[in-house]
């Protein structure tokens, strides 16, 4: 049974591409991302192949050696489990922005409701800013989301865009690392919760209240991800479940 015990200069254990997936998995499961065996993660290995979660397992029940590699075709190349059927969109932004270090898709309940209104909500607390990006909304049902075309036309109406909101379906976050993509969909299921809330007591049209200047700090400088906020949701998983890195 692995045990961390955190140091000012050592909040986390150093961990695999494999155990970051579970984790960032079983922690964004906490967060509300957290539809049955639906979503999809994909670490982008710099070889033309990823790492990705399995068909048919819950996030929260993710687990390293569970963690497939997945050519940019699609095609199993290591692990025992099916590549999940919505995998398209994720292979058609890692072939149009092979930049791209991650990408998270699920149909959080909050992001999702935004998604299905066709509207980006306001920025209401700073918390919520610090996803660092601004969502587009992506009409992307020209079919289902196991085909090539659809997927290839939901990666096209993102453009360069981190955040994407897909109506009538879901959210999508693109992301340089695991602590970045983590901070960005907590960030995002964060902004449409509150606004969501903030909507249901308020009258008139709703607007973020705080200045100009701060949401364009966050947009272009920003503060990245805050100094030990992904390194919390590691040590959280690992209480859960301090057999995980066994």
């Amino acid at each position: 049974m692995a045990t961390f015990t955190p140091r000012p200069d050592h909040l986390a254990p150093d961990l695999t591409p494999p155990q970051e997936l579970a984790i960032l998995a079983r922690a964004l499961w906490r967060e509300g991302y957290r539809d049955h065996i639906a979503g999809h993660i994909t670490i982008n290995r710099g070889d033309g192949t990823l790492w990705c979660n399995p068909r048919f397992l819950r996030w929260d029940e993710m687990r390293p050696e569970q963690v497939i590699v997945i050519d940019l075709d699609g095609t199993v190349l290591e692990g025992g489990w099916q590549a999940p059927r919505g995998i398209p969109l994720h292979l058609a932004l890692h072939r149009a922005r092979p930049g791209i270090g991650v990408v998270v898709h699920s149909h959080p309940l909050y992001g999702t409701v935004w998604a299905d209104v066709g509207e980006v909500p306001p920025v209401m607390d700073q918390s919520s800013a610090l996803g660092s990006c601004e969502p587009v909304v992506v009409d992307e049902y020209a079919g289902i989301v196991d085909q090539a075309a659809a997927a290839n036309a939901a990666a096209a109406g993102m453009g360069g865009a981190e955040l994407a909101l897909l109506t009538g379906h879901g959210v999508v976050v693109t992301a340089a690392t695991v602590p970045e993509a983590y901070r960005r969909s907590v960030a995002l299921e964060m902004r449409c919760e509150r606004a969501w809330h903030a909507r249901a007591i308020s009258e008139g049209p709703l607007r973020s209240p705080l200045p100009d200047s701060f949401l364009e700090w966050c947009r272009t400088d920003g503060p990245g991800v805050p100094p030990g906020y992904w390194d919390a949701a590691v040590r959280a998983e690992l209480r859960a479940d301090p057999t995980l890195l066994d």
